[in-house]
C-alpha cells in the first residue's frame, strides 16, 4: 500500500456511519502511536480539575494499581469501539463502564470534560506531531465518536461539532483549572506508571521529556514548573524528526494491526477484569436506548439482562 492510500480510502467513507472503522484505521493503521499519546495526555488533562482529581486520589487506585487502571481505562475503551459502537461487544463495554462509574455522584458536565479530551486530546497531538494531520473526514469521525459515548453512557449536552467539543474543554479549564495536592499526587503516580514502560537509566530523562510537552496552564494545575525552553524545544523537535521518519515508511498492512498490549494482562483479559475488584459486586442497567419498552414489551436491541451477563475474553 502507499504512504497515502488509506487517506484515500477514509475521505471516500461516511464520518458518521463509518466512524468506528475511521477510529480503527486511525488508532490501529494511521497514527498507532500517536493517538496512544494523545489519549495519555487527556488523562492528565483530567487531573488539572481538583474535583476530578481528589475523587481519583480517594479511591488509590493509581497508588495500589495504577498500571492496572491505566490499562482497564484504554481497553474499555477499545471493547467499546472494536466491533462497533451498536454492537453487542460494544453495549456491554458501555454497561460495564456505566456500572463502575455509578458508584460515585459525578457531575454532567466532568463527565462532558473528559469526554471532550478523549476527542480533542488525539486530534490536537496527531496535528502537532504526527505524520499528517488529520483530515475532515477524520475530524469528523472523532466527534461522532465522542457523541456515540455520550449517548451510550447518557451524558448531556455533546456538542455536534469537534469544534464545540475544543471551545466545550478550553472554557471549562479556564474556569476549573487549579493547583490541590491530590492533583500532584495523581499525575505522580501516572508518570511513574509512563516511566516504568522504559529502562531504568531513561526514566528521568523521560519524565523530563513528558513534562516538556504539556502546556503551562496545566503545568501549574499539576504542581510542576515549567521546563527550560531548551527542553522544550528538544522534545518538540525529537517528536517532529520522528514524524518525517514515519511519514517515508510504507503504510502499515492490514494483516497487522497495532492492538492494546496491556501489560496487566499478558493471557488476555475479559469484560469483568477491567475495573475495581468492586466492580462485578454492583447492578449492570441497561443502556439509555434499553430503558424504554418496544411495543412487543421487550427492551430495544434484544434483551439487556441476558446481554449483561454475557463476558468477552479477548486474546493478547
Amino acid at each position: 500500500m502507499g504512504r497515502y492510500s488509506r487517506l484515500r480510502e477514509i475521505r471516500r467513507m461516511d464520518p458518521v456511519r463509518d466512524c468506528a472503522e475511521i477510529l480503527r484505521l486511525i488508532s490501529q493503521y494511521e497514527f498507532p502511536w500517536d493517538y496512544r499519546q494523545g489519549v495519555s495526555v487527556a488523562f492528565l488533562r483530567d487531573y488539572g480539575v481538583p474535583r476530578i482529581s481528589v475523587l481519583l486520589d480517594r479511591t488509590q487506585e493509581f497508588e495500589r494499581s495504577g498500571q492496572k487502571r491505566y490499562d482497564d481505562t484504554v481497553l474499555i475503551g477499545y471493547e467499546m469501539a472494536a466491533d462497533g459502537f451498536d454492537s453487542e461487544r460494544g453495549r456491554a463495554a458501555a454497561r460495564h463502564l456505566n456500572r463502575i462509574h455509578g458508584k460515585y455522584r459525578i457531575p454532567n458536565e466532568d463527565f462532558l470534560y473528559v469526554l471532550a479530551t478523549t476527542v480533542v486530546g488525539p486530534k490536537r497531538w496527531i496535528d502537532r506531531f504526527g505524520w499528517r494531520p488529520l483530515c475532515p473526514v477524520e475530524t469528523e469521525a472523532l466527534t461522532e465518536v465522542g457523541r456515540k459515548m455520550a449517548a451510550m453512557m447518557d451524558i448531556e449536552g455533546a456538542p455536534d461539532t469537534y469544534e464545540g467539543f475544543e471551545r466545550l474543554l478550553d472554557s471549562y479549564e479556564e474556569r476549573m483549572f487549579a493547583y490541590d495536592p491530590a492533583n500532584r499526587r495523581v499525575a505522580n503516580a501516572t508518570f511513574r506508571i509512563m516511566a516504568s514502560w522504559y529502562p531504568r537509566p531513561l526514566r528521568p530523562a523521560i519524565a523530563r521529556f513528558s513534562l516538556a510537552l504539556l502546556d503551562e496552564p496545566l503545568l501549574r494545575a499539576l504542581g510542576f514548573r515549567a521546563q527550560p525552553r531548551w527542553v522544550r524545544s528538544a522534545a518538540a523537535g525529537t517528536l517532529r524528526a520522528r514524524s518525517r521518519c514515519v511519514r517515508l515508511l510504507p503504510a502499515r498492512p492490514r494483516w497487522l494491526p497495532s492492538r492494546p498490549q496491556p501489560r496487566s494482562y499478558p493471557f488476555g483479559w475479559r469484560l469483568d477484569d477491567l475495573g475495581p475488584h468492586w466492580a462485578g459486586s454492583r447492578p449492570v442497567e441497561p443502556l439509555p436506548d434499553e430503558r424504554h419498552p418496544t411495543p412487543s414489551g421487550s427492551p430495544l436491541n434484544g434483551c439487556a439482562d441476558q446481554r449483561t451477563r454475557e463476558v468477552f475474553e479477548r486474546p493478547v
